[in-house]
């Protein structure tokens, strides 16, 4: 068996391109300068000044051991040649780990998707936007797809094919303790039994994964990941048996980490969901296929803690002994990735070409907001969702009218549906700017005398 492939995360800083223009070819060009045996798998700018931009990147080291070294990169990016209109379609995204106001927990921007998927013809979501542990109540009108998968959406370089239902293979720890591994087998056979669910089989990992939480210096949430190759050996063979990948395993993490984390009144960033992150973008970008992540309790004394009546948005984590349900039930209906480029022009399949607009949290800066811009596609980034990011969005070379700075999800529906209806949203605001006129003086006349000499003899 294969060994040494390991996930972690890196800082950096990357000097600032000028302007801040063509920025996805300047951090393409930066990180396959600075290290190109590490593989990327997840990005962003915790803070950028004029000079600098604070990086932060999830790379996959030892990935010769894994398989064949991907040909395509994360930086990869293709610009559309068209904008469909025939349906508004919005992406959301609340990024995991940055602590979050609004759907930083468990799936506590469940109601604001629900709201924006009704204003919309199809919304595009991530785990993080709607997981809440045993719940998961996404829109009918919603495609659930993993967060690298969206950001490569917006790059240009993915399709997505909606499905009807997909074969969840389900991949556990070996539980040193049986009761949580009985409760994990038992929570699959739940779903199977009440809403259907297809699980070809569950397979325990022996030895399990090894996962471990950590929190980078600007406070995200992140860790490290190691026996992904044990991963790849159980999808070799279980392949052709299955559509997506559950996985379910033990994060390690303090245990001062989850009494506080529970006893924090929401205030402390959720500790797990960054190395879940790192986890899930791996495994999408390597394979191809929807992929999804939820941990299973460490020991009886974790599972013991009394935590009491806890903040609403953390009271879906505190109730669950599994975290199971959101994760099979988002799988189960997750598009398929399409990465080949005749393909993503078939029927039915959906490009960054039909992205109407991206709503997602102020100050987040990834490759979904990078894509955006590039691609020209009006961003809603709402103030009320603070989080741990220091970026203003100002700063980035916007087209005019392409970003609009919203106060909460309520004024981001209302900018979306103006958008929607092909109305400047500033239109409905008072006072309304005055009407711009601009003289432009033509230059016919000199051109016509000069014709005129030219028909005298008077000039070559």
């Amino acid at each position: 068996m294969t060994t040494g492939v390991r996930i972690f995360e890196k800082e950096t800083l990357i000097p600032a391109s000028p302007g801040h223009r063509n920025l996805i070819e300047h951090f393409k060009s930066a990180f396959e300068f600075k290290d190109a045996a590490a593989f990327p798998v997840r990005f962003a700018i915790s803070r950028l000044d004029d000079f600098h931009y604070q990086c932060e990147l999830g790379v996959l080291e030892g990935i010769d051991t894994y398989a064949e070294r991907p040909k395509f990169s994360l930086f990869d990016f293709v610009k559309r040649k068209i904008n469909r209109s025939d349906d508004f379609n919005t992406v959301f995204i609340v990024p995991t780990g940055i602590g979050s106001e609004v759907g930083g927990h468990a799936g506590d921007s469940t109601p604001a998707a629900r709201v924006i998927a009704e204003a919309c013809d199809r919304l595009i979501l991530h785990p993080n936007v709607v997981n809440a542990s045993d719940l998961n109540e996404m829109p009918e009108n919603a495609l659930y797809i993993e967060g690298s998968t969206i950001a490569r959406l917006l790059m240009g370089t993915v399709g997505l094919q909606p499905v009807r239902s997909n074969r969840v293979l389900v991949i556990i720890d070996e539980h040193e303790i049986e009761v949580f591994s009985n409760d994990t087998v038992n929570a699959i056979s739940a779903a199977r039994a009440t809403y259907g669910l297809d699980c070809p089989a569950v397979v325990k990992l022996d030895p399990p994964l090894k996962m471990t939480a950590k929190f980078t210096k600007s406070g995200r949430a992140a860790g490290v990941v190691g026996g992904l190759e044990r991963i790849r050996e159980v999808l070799k063979d279980f392949a052709g048996t299955y559509d997506a990948v559950a996985i379910a395993s033990v994060i390690e993490a303090s245990e001062k980490y989850h009494e506080a984390y529970f006893h924090s009144d929401g205030k402390m960033t959720n500790p797990w969901g960054g190395v879940e992150a790192m986890l899930t973008h791996s495994m999408s970008l390597l394979e191809g296929i929807p992929t999804a992540h939820s941990p299973m309790l460490e020991n009886y004394t974790v599972a013991n803690f009394d935590l009491g009546i806890v903040d609403p948005r953390l009271a879906a984590e505190a109730v669950s002994l599994t975290f199971l349900q959101c994760m099979l039930k988002g799988l189960q209906r997750s598009p398929r990735i399409v990465t080949d480029t005749s393909a993503m022009r078939e029927h039915g399949v959906f490009t960054a070409a039909d992205v109407s607009c991206l709503i997602m949290p102020d100050k987040c800066i990834g490759l979904p907001t990078l894509a955006a811009l590039e691609q020209g596609i009006p961003v809603i980034a709402v103030r009320e969702n603070s989080n741990l990011m220091e970026n203003d969005l100002n700063a980035l070379p916007w087209a005019p009218g392409q970003l609009n700075i919203v106060e909460n999800y309520w004024e981001a529906v209302g900018v979306m549906t103006a958008l929607k209806a092909g109305i400047k949203p500033a239109s409905l605001r008072r006072p309304l700017a005055s009407t711009t006129v601009k003289v432009h003086k033509s230059t016919e006349v000199e051109i016509e005398e000069l014709d005129v000499q030219k028909q005298v003899g008077l000039k070559d």
